[in-house]
């Protein structure tokens, strides 16, 4: 019998994958510019999230941003309603983007001008989470109405992310959501992530979350001088 030979076609492609991510990287950090890669499900507030951001530090930072999506432009024309520069990414199918596809729709920004660029990845707590985007941040949102129990379901994307926002705080007190459950059970896959409880709706915590992700930019900008 011929050996089998076998090749894992996984393994081959995000090995791949995490080269041009760092390349991304390396080319980011030369313009001084901040990729931050936003991951959640449907629904779970990640373009709110965005627009407060928005609302909260356009007038100090350069932002634009890139929406992926499988199909649809409804979340780049709220950003652009901002006066935000955006570029859409239409998946066709594909339930995540990679640094590939990051690369190609930076391209179409000035990013030499640029000080933040956020990533709205494809909605979901699977695909995401298994590929390198490039970004030098990674946050996770959940959100009140998905339940407590989505760490011990998803783990993955709770592990390989540096802060988890939950969104809609607003429903708590209408919801089967513990929030003391969630923070044991990301703090015991991710001792080191950050959690920023708040309300896009009602604005309550936001400047918790605006100031994480103000002085990790001004880190950064210290680190590309040095």
């Amino acid at each position: 019998m011929e050996e089998i030979r076998l090749i894992d076609i996984k393994e081959e492609i995000l090995s791949d994958n995490k080269g041009l991510a760092d390349d991304l990287r390396e080319k980011l950090s030369k313009e001084k510019t901040f990729l931050l890669n936003l991951m959640g499900s449907p629904g779970a507030g990640k373009t709110s999230l965005i627009l407060k951001t928005i609302e909260s530090m356009a007038n100090r930072y350069r932002i634009a941003v890139i929406e992926a999506d499988i199909d649809s432009m409804v979340d780049s024309e709220k950003v652009a309603a901002q006066g935000i520069q955006t570029v859409q990414i239409r998946t066709g199918g594909f339930c995540h983007v990679d640094a590939s596809m990051v690369e190609i729709a930076i391209t179409s920004l000035p990013q030499s001008e640029l000080d933040l660029i956020i990533l709205e990845n494809v909605g979901n707590l699977v695909c995401p989470a298994e590929t390198d985007t490039g970004a030098l941040k990674n946050v996770a949102i959940l959100s009140v109405p998905e339940g407590d129990d989505k760490p011990l379901k998803y783990p993955l994307i709770f592990t390989v992310c540096d802060a988890l926002v939950i969104n809609k705080l607003d429903y708590v007190d209408i919801a089967d959501f513990n929030i003391s459950r969630v923070k044991n059970s990301v703090r015991a896959l991710n001792e080191n992530i950050y959690l920023f409880p708040l309300s896009c709706k009602t604005s309550l915590g936001i400047g918790y979350w605006i100031n994480w992700l103000e002085k990790e930019l001004i880190t950064f900008q210290q680190a590309c001088l040095e």
